[in-house]
C-alpha cells in the first residue's frame, strides 16, 4: 500500500467476537469497578493522603460533572457543567495474594490528566482523558491492605468543543498475570489474503518474559468458526529470551471463510494459550472475522467484492443523563435504533470511544471510522456563551500534544487494531479549520468557510504546519497497522491543498465541503475522497448518490449530545436525528426512507410548505382547529402513498424527493385519523396511523428488556403520557416519579428536553413532547421488583419486574 494508494487500497481485516470473552482478552482480566471513595477537592498529593471526611463510596464508571448543577457561569461548549479536580480512593486486598504472580492494573479512560499512587508509590499520569493506559502494580503491593489513589484534574472545564465528562468514566481492570504472559495488546490477528475458497491468516504475539533466564515455551493456537466448530488447532514450540519482550509469527490457512459483513457479520473465537509443559501461564480470548475492502478513487467503496454505500453516522460518547459514563447495554439500544435506521456505518467522533461499544459494533455489523484527535498542538476556539456567540476560549483538552500525541495515537491503534468495526484510523477532525487556528494566503481568495477572521490571518500559525504534524502522526499509525489506511476529516481543503497534508492521507475525508466533491476529484484524479462529516439535507445525500467516486456520508450526528450548546438557557446540541432520550426525532424517518431496505412509511404535520420543503418545524401530533390549513408531510421508501383521512383518501402521490420539492398534502383539519398507506409494485407494503389526541388519561411504559440477569445491570424504562386510546399527548408538561420496591435504584432520568436543567440523578422528571426515560440500575439480583410510576392528576401506573421472567403491568 502506497502513501497516496495509487488509486486504490486494498484492506482486510480480522474481526472480534463473543462480546464477554472480547472484554476479557487475557483470562486474568476482571473489572475493578467497585466500591470506590470519590471526593472532589483541590488538595496536593500530600494533602488528600491526610482527608478521612467528605468522601462518598461509588462504582466506577462515573462522571462527576453529570452531576452538574447546569449552570451559565460554566461553558456552553461542555453543555453548561462544571468541571474541577477529583481525587478517587481504593482499598483493597488481592485475594490469594502471590508474589510470583504480575499484577496490573487497566484504565480505558479517565478525563483528563490523570495520575495514580499506590502505597504512597507514584506509578505515572495521562494527559489525554480519552486513550486507555496501564500500570504494573507487582513491586508496590502489601500481602494486606492496598489503597490505590486517583487524582483527576479537569479544572479547565472549557477545553472542548463538546461535552467531554470528568472523572474514572469508563471502566477500570485488575489484571493477574504469570511473570511469562501476553504483552498488553499482545495478540494482532490479520490476513493479507481472502477469498470465498480460503483465508491466509497471519497471528503475531508479543509475550512479555519476566524470568531471569531464557525459558521454553509452548503456543497453541484455537480459531472456531461460528458455528463453533474448531477450523485450526495448532501448536508452536519457542524458545524465549531472558527478561525481555519476544514477538513470534504464525501463518494459516482458514478454509472456505464465512466472510463478515454488515447484513451478516460472521465472527469467529480466536483463543491463543502459553503453555509449560502441562501448566497453562496465559490465555488470550478475542473473536475474528474474516472480510476484505478496498477503498478506489473512481468506484468508493467496495466489501467482500461488492460495490457498498456507506452510510454513516457521528456519535459522542455522552447519553444526555448519564453523561460519558455511560452503560453498554444503553449503546446497544443505541446501536439497534441505527440498525433500524438503516445505518451501516460509525464515525467515533472526536477521539478513542468506550471499550465495549468497539465489541458492540463488531458483534452487530458497523464499519467504523476510530478517531483519534480534535486538535493538535494548538487549541482551537471554545464558545463560553453559545455556540457562535461572544468570545471563545482557547483552553485544550490535550495540553500535553507535544510530548504524547504520537503514544495516543499509536495506543488507539494498538487496543482496536483487531476490531472487526475498524475499516480507517483519523488522525484528526478539522484541525485545517480556516484561522482556528492555521491559515494561509489561499483564504483571501474566497470559497472558504470561516468563522474566526475573515481572510488570511498572517499572525496565525502557518498552514504548512499541517503537513509536518500529519506525517508524525500517520507513521504512528502504521507502525502498528498497515492495513487500513490513514485519514482526517478536513474542514478547510482549499486550504490544505496548499500543503502536503492531503498527500500524508491515505483516504481524504471531507466535511460539509461537498461542493468541492467534483472540482477535486478531477484535479487530484489519484486522491481517494469520501464524507466524513455532513449535513442532513438531502443535497449533501445525492452528492453521494450522483458521484460514483463517493462512498459514503456521516451524518452529524446521530444522537443530540450535552454541549456545544446554543445561548443559556440551552445546554446542549440539537444536531441529532434522535434525541437526548433515544427517541427519534422526524427527520430519523426521512433518512430511514433513504437507507432503510425495510419497507416504511410515515407522516409528519407542518404549518405550511416552507416547512415540508425544508423538513423543520415537523410534529408527530393531529391537532388544531376545525378547518385549519395544515401540511402532511410523508416519508417512505415504498414507490407511492395514498393518504386518508377519517377513511376518505386524499389521493396518491409518487415518493420522488428533490431538493425543492417534497411529498405533501396540504389539508384542512378535521379531527379524527389520518392513514398513509405505502405501495411497493402496486403492492401494500407499510401503514402509518395518527389520530387526533384527546385529553391525557395515564401514563405508560415500556422496558427495553422483560428481563434481567444480574446485579449492575441497567434497564430502560420509556414512559409516555398517553389518553383513552393509548394515542401520545405531546402537548405539556407532567412530572412523573418513580418509587422502586426491591434491590434496584433510579439511575437517572431524560426527558430530550435541551433546556431543561432538572438535576439528572432525581427520580422524578417532567415530560417532553410527553416522554421520559428512567435509567433503572439493578443493585442486587434474585428478587422482584416493583415500579411505581406516579403522575400528578393520573393514576398509577405499577410494573412488576421479575429476575428472568418478562415483565408484567397491572394498574
Amino acid at each position: 500500500m502506497t502513501r497516496k494508494m495509487n488509486k486504490k487500497v486494498y484492506l482486510i481485516i480480522f474481526f472480534l467476537f463473543f462480546f464477554s470473552l472480547a472484554k476479557a482478552q487475557q483470562s486474568g482480566k476482571e473489572l475493578f469497578n467497585d466500591q470506590w471513595q470519590f471526593q472532589l477537592n483541590d488538595a496536593s498529593w500530600e494533602q488528600i493522603q491526610k482527608v478521612d471526611a467528605g468522601w462518598r463510596t461509588l462504582d466506577l464508571p462515573h462522571d462527576w460533572s453529570i452531576e452538574g448543577p447546569f449552570s451559565s457561569e460554566w461553558a456552553s461548549g461542555t453543555g453548561y457543567l462544571p468541571g474541577g479536580i477529583g481525587w478517587y480512593k481504593k482499598e483493597f486486598e488481592i485475594e490469594n495474594f502471590d508474589a510470583d504472580q504480575v499484577y496490573s492494573i487497566y484504565f480505558d479512560g479517565v478525563y483528563k490528566n490523570s495520575e495514580v499512587w499506590l502505597n504512597g508509590q507514584h506509578l505515572g499520569k495521562r494527559p489525554f482523558g480519552f486513550i486507555p493506559f496501564q500500570y504494573e502494580l507487582t513491586s508496590h503491593l502489601n500481602t494486606g491492605k492496598n489503597t490505590l489513589y486517583v487524582k483527576v484534574d479537569h479544572s479547565e472545564f472549557a477545553d472542548a468543543r463538546y461535552y467531554t465528562g470528568s472523572g474514572i468514566y469508563r471502566n477500570v481492570y485488575l489484571i493477574k498475570s504469570s511473570p511469562i504472559h501476553f504483552a498488553q495488546w499482545g495478540v494482532y490477528f490479520h490476513t493479507p489474503e481472502v477469498s470465498h475458497s480460503s483465508a491466509e491468516a497471519l497471528l503475531e504475539v508479543t509475550i512479555d518474559h519476566q524470568k531471569h533466564a531464557d525459558y521454553p515455551i509452548q503456543l497453541k493456537v484455537s480459531l472456531r468458526d461460528p458455528s463453533g466448530k474448531e477450523v485450526i488447532s495448532e501448536h508452536h514450540e519457542f524458545d524465549l529470551t531472558s527478561n525481555s519482550n519476544s514477538i513470534q509469527e504464525l501463518s494459516f490457512d482458514i478454509p472456505t471463510p464465512k466472510l463478515w459483513s454488515p447484513a451478516d457479520p460472521n465472527l469467529y473465537a480466536l483463543q491463543v494459550s502459553i503453555w509449560d509443559g502441562s501448566k497453562k501461564l496465559d490465555e488470550w480470548n478475542e473473536n475474528v472475522g474474516v472480510r476484505s475492502f478496498n477503498f478506489d478513487a473512481e468506484k468508493g467503496f467496495s466489501l467482500n467484492g461488492e460495490t457498498m454505500l456507506l452510510k454513516g453516522v457521528c456519535i459522542h460518547h455522552d447519553a444526555g443523563a448519564l453523561g460519558a459514563a455511560v452503560p453498554e447495554e444503553v449503546w446497544r439500544n443505541r446501536l439497534e435504533t441505527l440498525k433500524a435506521l438503516g445505518s451501516n456505518a460509525i464515525r467515533m467522533s472526536h477521539y478513542p470511544h468506550q471499550d465495549y461499544i468497539y465489541e458492540l459494533c463488531d458483534e452487530m455489523g458497523f464499519l467504523v471510522q476510530d478517531e483519534a484527535f480534535d486538535e493538535w498542538e494548538l487549541g482551537k476556539n471554545k464558545w463560553i456563551e453559545g455556540w457562535n456567540a461572544g468570545t471563545p476560549g482557547n483552553d485544550r483538552h490535550h495540553n500535553a500534544f507535544e510530548e504524547w500525541a504520537e503514544r495516543d495515537v499509536e495506543d488507539m491503534v494498538r487496543r482496536n487494531r483487531n476490531r472487526p468495526s475498524i475499516i480507517m484510523w483519523s488522525i484528526g477532525n478539522e484541525i485545517d479549520y480556516p484561522n482556528d487556528p492555521y491559515s494561509h494566503p489561499i483564504l483571501d481568495e474566497g470559497r472558504n468557510p470561516q468563522i474566526y477572521g475573515k481572510g488570511y490571518q498572517p499572525s496565525n500559525p502557518p498552514a504548512a504546519e499541517l503537513g509536518r504534524i500529519s506525517a508524525i502522526l500517520a507513521k504512528a499509525v502504521k507502525k502498528w497497522d498497515t492495513t487500513r489506511p490513514v485519514t482526517a476529516a478536513l474542514a478547510g481543503v482549499a486550504m490544505s491543498n496548499f500543503t502536503d497534508y492531503p498527500d500524508n492521507l491515505d483516504i481524504v475525508g471531507y466535511n460539509y465541503q461537498e461542493y468541492r466533491y467534483k472540482e477535486d476529484h478531477e484535479t487530484f484524479p489519484d486522491r481517494v475522497i469520501y464524507g466524513s462529516e455532513n449535513g442532513d439535507g438531502l443535497d449533501a445525500w445525492f452528492a453521494v448518490t450522483e458521484n460514483e467516486f463517493i462512498s459514503s456520508q456521516f451524518l452529524w450526528t446521530a444522537f443530540d449530545f450535552i454541549g456545544e450548546a446554543r445561548p443559556w438557557p440551552s445546554r446542549s446540541s440539537g444536531a441529532g436525528i434522535i434525541d437526548l432520550a433515544g427517541n427519534p426525532k422526524p427527520d430519523f424517518y426521512f433518512r430511514q426512507s433513504l437507507w432503510s431496505d425495510e419497507p416504511m412509511v410515515y407522516i409528519g404535520i407542518a404549518q405550511n410548505e416552507r416547512q415540508v420543503t425544508r423538513r423543520a418545524g415537523i410534529s408527530n401530533t393531529w391537532s388544531g382547529a376545525e378547518g385549519e390549513s395544515k401540511w402532511v408531510v410523508v416519508y417512505s421508501n415504498a414507490d407511492e402513498v395514498e393518504l386518508f383521512l377519517n377513511d376518505q383518501s386524499l389521493g396518491k402521490q409518487k415518493m420522488s424527493y428533490k431538493v425543492d420539492l417534497m411529498p405533501g398534502w396540504q389539508v384542512p383539519f378535521q379531527k379524527g385519523s389520518l392513514k398513509a398507506i405505502a405501495y411497493k409494485d402496486d403492492h401494500e407494503v407499510a401503514t402509518y396511523i395518527l389520530n387526533t389526541p384527546s385529553d391525557p388519561s395515564k401514563v405508560t411504559g415500556q422496558l427495553s428488556t422483560p428481563t434481567y440477569e444480574k446485579a449492575g445491570e441497567v434497564i430502560e424504562l420509556n414512559l409516555q403520557i398517553v389518553d383513552r386510546n393509548g394515542n401520545l399527548i405531546e402537548d405539556g408538561s407532567h412530572l412523573v416519579s418513580i418509587e422502586i420496591d426491591g434491590g434496584a435504584e433510579v439511575l437517572a432520568m431524560e426527558s430530550g428536553d435541551l433546556s431543561s436543567h432538572e438535576k439528572y440523578q432525581a427520580s422524578s422528571r417532567y415530560t417532553y413532547q410527553g416522554k421520559v426515560k428512567a435509567y433503572i440500575k439493578i443493585k442486587s439480583a434474585n428478587q422482584n421488583l416493583k415500579l411505581t410510576v406516579r403522575t400528578d392528576g393520573l393514576p398509577d401506573e405499577v410494573f412488576q419486574l421479575n429476575h428472568q421472567s418478562k415483565l408484567g403491568v397491572s394498574n
